[in-house]
């Protein structure tokens, strides 16, 4: 046995050798393939159905508009009236047609009636002109030739009609979608069961956030994990602390797989000797994807223990939060029923240069700076936890590509494409 440690390598922490790396795409399509609806479904008011996975689709109970209506304050008339005359005359009818309170009788070939925006159209008028485009004298409404048919009206149905499919199930529904809901007829949807999810932190040089010990690492996955499920509309349950003790893991995973329908765990996901996680999930039969092939996040196990889904994901915290982001968030997504995500991106010029090692993927924590340019965070340290608040979303560059110069395009994915 040698006395002295060997010398670093200059790329130690590059790809190893012989070893089998899977590569991101394979790891999403693996979990894809995988994950399927594990929750029921349950009816929610629409003030409370935000954020929740429909599951069923949704018919319009009726039309919207229900009824053709006025779009401007105006005046109201039967396209048909019209002679061509310059000035075009109607008789103008006394009375008036306002939202929520009709026009009692029926306007006549020649005649016209005060409308205001939102009022249903009186019975046998079509078109609307606009009150600044008439003129009125001795009961007359004057107005100039050349409004076309249904002008400044809206037609009943012209947004959907009654029996249209308003919303698909498995969409997250948004308030944007309440309302449309709202419109269609519905007080109440048909939605899936919240997802519940374990957060678990493990290691123990943890300690609990807001404690007095000035040497003490403080968790801060715990809080970043349980605020990230709320984001997504799930019920995070807090799983607290594991030590590192495979017992007490084991036992800690065994307490959230009786809680949670599914369970992050932080920490012990390699296969050093106090990987914990990883260890417990093998010993369970259960171990997944693994060693992927990205930067932050190597470290990055699945596996199943009493029919929970367990994520477990690196102990560095932007580690654990980009992989949350990119693998947690979808699989847990479809688990609770709602369709399979990705993060929608936009390619922008870079505000910074790179060098690049072939074969993993990589994610910096990024914000788009003076000019639309991507700024990079100052370091690509994994413990920087500054870095996350700091940046506006991630920069994503693929497993095969060159080097980065400044004003090469680049992928930005901002936090709004992971729910955040």
């Amino acid at each position: 046995m040698r006395a002295d440690p060997p010398r670093l390598r200059n790329d130690c922490f590059a790809l190893p050798q012989g070893v089998r790396w899977t590569p991101v795409a394979e790891a999403l399509a693996e979990l894809r393939g995988r994950c399927e609806t594990i929750v029921g479904v349950e009816r929610a008011a629409l003030a409370e159905a935000a954020g929740r996975v429909l599951a069923e689709d949704v018919a319009a109970r009726r039309a919207n508009p229900p009824r053709a209506n006025a779009a401007v304050d105006g005046y109201a008339f039967a396209h048909a009236s019209l002679t061509g005359a310059d000035p075009e005359r109607l008789r103008l009818r006394e009375g008036r047609a306002a939202a929520g309170a009709d026009f009692a009788g029926a306007v006549g070939r020649g005649e016209a009636v005060r409308v205001l925006t939102g009022a249903a159209l009186p019975e046998g008028t079509d078109t609307v002109v606009l009150e600044e485009d008439v003129g009125i004298a001795e009961g007359e409404l004057r107005l100039r030739p050349g409004l076309k048919r249904g002008a400044n009206a809206r037609a009943a149905g012209e947004d959907f009609a009654a029996g249209a499919v308003a919303l698909r199930a498995g969409a997250v529904l948004r308030p944007q979608d309440l309302a449309l809901a709202a419109a269609a007829g519905w007080g109440d949807l048909p939605v899936r069961r919240r997802l519940r999810v374990g957060v678990l932190s493990t290691g123990d040089e943890l300690a609990e956030a807001g404690s007095g010990d000035p040497a003490a690492v403080m968790d801060a996955n715990r809080p970043m994990l349980l605020g990230l499920l709320s984001a997504w509309g799930m019920e995070p349950v807090d799983l607290g602390r594991a030590p590192d003790r495979r017992e007490a893991v084991a036992e800690a995973l065994g307490e959230g797989a009786g809680r949670a329908d599914a369970v992050l765990a932080s920490g012990g996901a390699s296969a050093g000797d106090e990987d914990h996680v990883s260890a417990v999930l093998r010993a369970s039969g259960g171990l997944g994807v693994w060693r992927v092939a990205m930067k932050p996040g190597r470290p990055l196990a699945t596996g199943v223990i009493d029919g929970a889904a367990v994520f477990a994901l690196p102990g560095n915290p932007v580690a654990a939060f980009v992989c949350a982001l990119v693998f947690a968030r979808p699989a847990l997504l479809a688990l609770g029923g709602a369709d399979w995500t990705r993060p929608t991106g936009f390619e922008v010029p870079a505000g910074f240069a790179k060098r690049r090692k072939a074969g993993r993927r990589e994610y910096l924590r990024a914000r788009i700076g003076e000019g639309g340019r991507a700024e990079a965070f100052r370091s690509e340290g994994s413990g920087l936890i500054s870095g996350l608040s700091w940046a506006e979303g991630l920069v994503e560059l693929p497993e095969e590509g060159p080097d980065v110069a400044p004003g090469d395009p680049v992928r930005f994915l901002p936090f709004g494409s992971f729910g955040l």
